[in-house]
């Protein structure tokens, strides 16, 4: 899911998502690379994040980990406090 849908911005429909389905693993690929917006995208159930940059790379990584059971972000956004697996590719 992207974080700029149209008519419905990405972070809201995954919380509407949730709110139906709570098993749901919801994956962003976005080109929002900003902290507190993945922040925000995780505490509202999403699983995994990655940006567009980086999809060649780490969008089957990341799809991976999530069926798995794990979380993903993208390598390359600072900061700590995610509580999720990071990238190990930078």
């Amino acid at each position: 899911m992207d974080i700029g849908l149209p008519k419905l911005n990405g972070l809201e429909a995954a919380r509407r998502i949730r709110d139906v389905l709570p098993s749901a693993k919801i994956v962003f690929l976005t080109q929002v690379a900003d902290v507190d917006v993945v922040k925000v995208a995780f505490n509202l159930g999403a699983r995994g994040y990655i940006v567009k940059q980086q999809a060649e790379t780490e969008l089957l990584t990341a799809i991976a980990a999530v069926l798995s059971g794990k979380q993903f972000v993208t390598s390359g956004l600072s900061g700590d406090g995610f509580g999720v697996q990071k990238s190990t590719k930078d």
